[in-house]
C-alpha cells in the first residue's frame, strides 16, 4: 500500500492520481495538451461525505445535530476527504483503486473508495462509500479545474438542465426551481436523465461529462478554469435530500469523460 503519485496511460491520454492529497486527479494530459487547472488545490478531487455547502456546518442524522468543521464560514464546504492521505490498493497500466477511512470529526466510521479508470477517449471515476455500523447520510462528487484557455480556444459550455436551483444570498438553494439563468454560474442544476455537459474549446478539443446522477453544480466566475461537478444530491443536500448509506447498501456514483479533437 503507498500514497505515491499514480499515472495511468491509455493511447495518447494520462492521468496522474496524487492518495496523499485527497486523492485528487492532478493532471489529465490529451496527445500532452493539459486540460486541469493546476496547483496543490485544483485538478479534480473528490467531494466526500458531502458536495457543497452544509448549512452552518450543521447536519440531522435521526435525532441527533452534528458540527462539521466550518472550513468556508458560515458553512463547511465539499467535505473533507479531498484534504485526507488515501491509500493505493489496486494499480494496473490503465487502472487504480484508492481507499480513506472516515475518521473525526466525521461522526459515523465507514470506508470511501474511488476507482479511476482510463481508455484512450474516456476517463471514468467511481467513489463508494460504506458504512462499519450505523447507518448515516452521505454525498459524493467530483469537483474538477477544467483549464478556461487550451491553445487559442476559450471553452465554451453547453447543456439541457431541467431546472436551475435558486440561488440565496448564503449561496444555498433556496429551495425553489427557476428556469436556467444566463452566466456566470456558481449554480446548481438538475437533470433527471442524468449529468450531461459539454465543454468545447473550438478547433482543440470537445469534453463531455457524463453521470447518471441527477445533478450537477457548474461554477464559471474564475478567468483561469470552470468546474462542472456531478454529485448525488445539491448543495447543503445532507440535509434537503439526504442519501442513507446502509450496511446492506452503500452509497456509489461515476461519472465518465469523454472526449475528441477537433
Amino acid at each position: 500500500m503507498t500514497t505515491q503519485e499514480t499515472t495511468l496511460t491509455a493511447g495518447d491520454a494520462e492521468v496522474t492520481v496524487a492518495p496523499a492529497n485527497g486523492c485528487r486527479v492532478t493532471s489529465l494530459k490529451i496527445a500532452g495538451t493539459e486540460l486541469l487547472r493546476q496547483g496543490e488545490r485544483y485538478g479534480c478531487f473528490p467531494m466526500v461525505p458531502w458536495c457543497g455547502r452544509i448549512r452552518d456546518g450543521q447536519f440531522r442524522n435521526g435525532g441527533h445535530t452534528y458540527q462539521m468543521p466550518l472550513n468556508s464560514p458560515p458553512h463547511a464546504i465539499h467535505g473533507f476527504a479531498r484534504s485526507a492521505e488515501w491509500t493505493t490498493v489496486r494499480v494496473s497500466e490503465n487502472e487504480a483503486a484508492f481507499t480513506y477511512d472516515l475518521t473525526e470529526p466525521w461522526p459515523y466510521p465507514g470506508r470511501v473508495t474511488q476507482l479511476v479508470s482510463l481508455t484512450e477517449d474516456a476517463l471514468t471515476l467511481t467513489l463508494g462509500v460504506e458504512t462499519y455500523g450505523d447507518s448515516f447520510p452521505a454525498q459524493v462528487g467530483w469537483h474538477p479545474w477544467f483549464n478556461r484557455q487550451l491553445g487559442d480556444a476559450s471553452v465554451e459550455i453547453a447543456f439541457d438542465a431541467a431546472w436551475q436551483e435558486e440561488r440565496g444570498a448564503d449561496h444555498l438553494p433556496t429551495g425553489k426551481r427557476i428556469d436556467v439563468q444566463p452566466q456566470p454560474w456558481d449554480d446548481c442544476f438538475g437533470m433527471p436523465d442524468g449529468v450531461d455537459v459539454t465543454l468545447t474549446w473550438p478547433g482543440e478539443l470537445a469534453v463531455n461529462v457524463k453521470s447518471r446522477e441527477p445533478w450537477v453544480v457548474v461554477y464559471d466566475e474564475q478567468d483561469a478554469a470552470v468546474c462542472v461537478e456531478p454529485q448525488t444530491g445539491p448543495p447543503n443536500g445532507l440535509n434537503t435530500a439526504p442519501r442513507l448509506v446502509t450496511p446492506v447498501d452503500p452509497l456509489e456514483a461515476s461519472t465518465t469523460w469523454t472526449w475528441q479533437r477537433l
